[in-house]
């Protein structure tokens, strides 16, 4: 056998090593929490949910969506958890879709909730007011003159007694912002929230200009949300409407490092690594020079063997 045959192997080697290891940190990250996500055909044969309720005016469609309203008035819609998220760290991935047939007017959004109470129909986005807990408002209709543009999103947290402010478009509530056009577009529209509780830190990111490509739209410090806090989506529509749609919703939870940020700042450190992390990158590099000792004995016994001709 040549050297090139040896060279092979030990890059193969290599790159199994890496893989293993890149693959074992992903695991070791995230671990998939199944009574939190939800996908097609979304009901079972009973038309129900093991995990989430839905109720109002939202429509299953197995093949393709959960649509919170439809693009008509007057239409309120919802999908909640039955179990509230008890992990300490976690990160909800979901896809949505906003549109209809309105130019130039539409509305009046969705929102994502963390809340200590569940199911109960009002006026913020579908939600009862004086909530507690976390409301994200993804805002398509502008009730008053703003200097931001719409859509837009903005997160308020609630303490079960202060009002969301509807008139003002919730500016005085808010407590993180940012301009999204997440409305009738092509590629796939994706929110991602990661909560750290030891750290108190939230963050809000989104896919909405191309496929994984993620931008920042706001980090939360100081944040507490309640120990029971349950997972919903919201939706309504007045005078001005669209269809408002959940296509899957993906949690997982978080069991590698703290998140930590300084206020004002919205770069995360590095995270810190751990000690099962250095055991992995340990093994894997023993087995390339474990792949690379064998090489070369079975190099050095091929010389031998062609001397003695």
């Amino acid at each position: 056998m040549g050297k090139g045959f040896f060279t092979k192997l030990l890059m193969g080697v290599a790159l199994l090593a890496a893989v293993a290891t890149v693959k074992a940190q992903e695991e070791d990250d995230m671990h998939p929490l199944r009574t939190h996500s939800i996908y097609m055909p979304y009901i079972d044969q009973d038309l129900q949910n093991r995990w989430f309720d839905f109720g109002g005016d939202t429509i299953i469609n197995t093949n393709t969506h959960i649509r919170l309203t439809q693009d008509m008035p007057s239409q309120t819609g919802y999908l909640w958890s039955r179990l509230p998220i008890t992990s300490s760290n976690f990160q909800i991935e979901f896809e949505f879709k906003v549109e209809g047939e309105g130019e130039g007017i539409f509305g009046d959004g969705f929102a994502v909730w963390l809340t200590k109470e569940r199911a109960e129909m009002g006026p913020v986005f579908g939600n009862k007011d004086n909530f507690e807990g976390l409301g994200i408002f993804f805002d398509t209709y502008a009730n008053s003159r703003q200097a931001h543009s719409f859509p837009f999103v903005m997160a308020m947290m609630g303490d079960g007694r202060t009002s969301y402010n509807a008139a003002q478009d919730g500016i005085t509530n808010s407590i993180g912002k940012c301009e999204a056009d997440f409305r009738s577009k092509l590629v796939p529209t994706k929110g991602r929230i990661a909560y750290y509780r030891e750290s108190a830190v939230l963050t809000l990111k989104l896919q909405t200009k191309a496929w994984d490509e993620w931008d920042d739209c706001f980090t939360l410090t100081d944040i507490k949300l309640p120990q029971i806090a349950y997972l919903g989506f919201t939706a309504v529509t007045g005078e001005v409407h669209d269809n408002h749609d959940i296509i899957s919703v993906t949690t997982n939870t978080l069991t590698k490092g703290v998140f930590t940020a300084k206020k004002n700042n919205n770069t995360p450190p590095p995270q810190k690594k751990s000690n099962v992390m250095w055991y992995l990158k340990l093994l894997a590099a023993c087995g390339v020079f474990a792949a690379l000792v064998m090489a070369f004995k079975m190099s050095s016994k091929g010389n031998n063997d062609m001397k003695r001709f």
